[in-house]
């Protein structure tokens, strides 16, 4: 048997794909969680021991609108607990809540302007979560505070609170080979 030495594969100068993540977490959302978890439980309680005499129908209404509020409101608020954001060179991937979704990809080609919000509030997109407003356009907001505002070619924008916003608007413009000065959005 013999033994060839590895030669590199790659010659020249090496290369590398730079990527930036930002990530934003709401801590305030868990409370909520923790609220429709309580519903759950409340409701599987009364289906488990209940001893109401009044009969089958006020019980099971009881059962199914605790347990229905509760998945509601311990889903709908675990998928918005945090959102992470991933700009490569070819695109813009937001991923909300721990399983990822819902998730957004945005195409950088699509993608003609980048702006940095310094203040985002659930209050401008009438709450958190993923939310569209004909005159805003589209957003995903986790928290208040510093955002990242897309501007597509098709007229519309796309906003995300992420931590370290600025950063990833100076990725994304010299991606897109954008001039980095500007006002930013919202001010």
């Amino acid at each position: 048997m013999e033994d060839h030495p590895r030669k590199p594969t790659r010659t020249g100068a090496p290369t590398h794909t730079a990527v930036w993540t930002g990530r934003a977490t709401n801590r305030t959302q868990w409370v909520l969680a923790a609220a429709g978890a309580a519903c759950l439980a409340l409701g599987i309680q009364l289906a488990v021991s209940s001893t109401w005499t009044s009969g089958i129908a006020p019980l099971l209404m009881s059962v199914i609108g605790c347990v229905a509020a509760g998945l509601l409101m311990l889903f709908g608020t675990l998928a918005f607990v945090n959102v992470a954001v991933r700009v490569d060179g070819d695109a813009l991937e937001v991923r909300c809540g721990h399983m990822g979704l819902p998730r957004r990809r945005i195409l950088l080609t699509h993608v003609v302007g980048a702006e940095f919000a310094p203040q985002v509030t659930p209050r401008q997109w009438g709450g958190w979560g993923y939310r569209w407003r004909p005159e805003q356009g589209t957003a995903v907001i986790v928290r208040r505070g510093e955002g990242l505002v897309l501007r597509l070619g098709d007229g519309r924008t796309f906003t995300v609170t992420v931590d370290d916003a600025e950063a990833g608007v100076r990725f994304i413009r010299d991606r897109l080979h954008l001039p980095s000065t500007g006002a930013p959005a919202g001010a």
